[in-house]
């Protein structure tokens, strides 16, 4: 394989090149995307033994633990899904300059209402190399070019990964660049380079974030945390809520779409509580609860559930359990400690449920279904951007559509307005 990203070019070079190639990418053909990015595909695949090397690189510097290293870890499965994910994009249907409403005025003026690439989309993300990838084949996709800025626990993945991207023929020069990810400075060139970046995407913990929003100069999407609720009502198929419980906390606990707070109305506590708190724990997960399940829970190891426990996002085997009165408590409990990410609630009401869907103020709202749905791959969009949980341009995950913007073409025949 060829060398490695030359880092010898400054941020500003990056982006530079970035805006050149942008021009570019928004001229290629649909058919000339999908071909590139089966070709994307394929070569991750035939390079995943360096791919892995250099994976191992990062492990070992960084020798993380818990939910970063789940982040951080590739293996064979994960690439082979990464490469699939990029087939995935390639079978989509193309947004771009796709036709969303066109009318005729009463003068005959006809207006044409389209979808275009954004032009530069910046990222910024920490210790996930595979969003590397998902974000270069919805980027690519789109006719976007993309300024990558990873953590630095990940150099030596992601500079792998852009070497593997950058060299698939018919790729341009600057349409995938990535940053140095060493210092801080890289976010701050990137975030304030208004002409050079149309948009900026930072995926990561609050801190990030904060950062990246109350400093950039160009617009942001922002992706949020995940302190993601599950509401047992009354009525709820208790197999079925000890399914999706388990699953939305346990299946991947690491990640912004598990679930981490559990709610029980009253009415079943006395019944529900003692079963699922035995089966969390028999999963290793650290249960924490308020008083009432104490009691309830009595010969368990259950933890006393502080006031900041409410408002956490744990990344890891831990969850907190509150006993309710009903949906409604349960609704202005979300309302208050929700990070606006993902909530359910399991139950064999539908007005408590249609209640539920429509107050609970989310990016994506569950009637018996586990929250680790809110992922761009199982909604059917190949792969994410992230999950938006702000309201404007776009909301919850995000992939093709909304890494387009729109503009109107207008066409006559030798008008001219009186």
């Amino acid at each position: 394989m060829a060398a490695m990203v030359t880092p010898s070019l400054s941020t500003r070079d990056k982006l530079l090149r970035a805006r050149a190639a942008s021009l570019r990418l928004s001229q290629l053909s649909t058919a000339n995307k999908n071909e590139i990015l089966l070709l994307m595909a394929a070569s991750i695949e035939a390079n995943a033994d360096c791919i892995l090397e250099a994976n191992r690189a990062d492990l070992e510097a960084s020798q993380p633990v818990g939910a970063m290293r789940d982040r951080l870890l590739l293996d064979a499965e994960r690439i082979r899904l990464i490469a699939e994910g990029v087939r995935d994009v390639a079978r989509l249907p193309d947004p771009t300059f796709e036709t969303v409403s066109e009318w005729i005025r009463p003068n005959g003026l006809r207006i044409r209402k389209v979808r275009v690439p954004l032009g530069v989309v910046g990222i910024i993300y920490e210790s996930r190399p595979n969003v590397t990838v998902d974000t270069v084949a919805l980027t690519f996709k789109t006719g976007n070019s993309v300024v990558l800025r990873g953590g630095k626990e990940a150099c030596h993945s992601n500079q792998r990964l852009v070497a593997i991207l950058t060299q698939v023929p018919g790729v341009p020069e600057g349409a995938i660049e990535l940053l140095e990810s060493s210092n801080r400075e890289s976010v701050r060139e990137l975030i304030q380079a208004r002409g050079l970046i149309d948009v900026v995407i930072p995926r990561g913990g609050p801190e990030l974030i904060s950062y990246v929003t109350q400093n950039a100069s160009v617009p942001v999407i922002e992706t949020g945390a995940g302190n993601c609720h599950i509401f047992v009502d009354e009525s709820a198929d208790l197999e079925m809520a000890d399914r999706i419980v388990i699953n939305a906390k346990t299946q991947r606990p690491a990640v912004c779409n598990a679930a981490e707070k559990l709610l029980v109305h009253e009415g079943i506590a006395e019944k529900y509580i003692p079963r699922i708190v035995k089966k969390l724990i028999d999963r290793g997960v650290e249960v924490r609860g308020d008083e009432t399940t104490l009691r309830l829970a009595d010969g368990f190891d259950v933890a006393r559930a502080k006031d900041s426990d409410w408002g956490e996002e744990y990344l890891r085997l831990c969850i907190a359990i509150k006993v309710l009165a009903g949906v409604d408590e349960a609704i202005a409990h979300i309302a208050r400690y929700s990070t606006k990410h993902s909530e359910a609630i399991i139950t064999q009401d539908e007005e408590h449920a249609r209640r539920f869907l429509r107050q609970v103020d989310s990016a994506a709202v569950y009637w018996n279904a586990s929250t680790r749905f809110s992922d761009g791959g199982e909604f059917g969009f190949g792969a994410e951007m992230g999950v938006s949980t702000q309201k404007l341009h776009c909301r919850g995950p995000f992939a093709l559509a909304e890494l387009t913007s729109s503009k109107y073409e207008v066409i006559g025949e030798g008008h001219i307005r009186q």
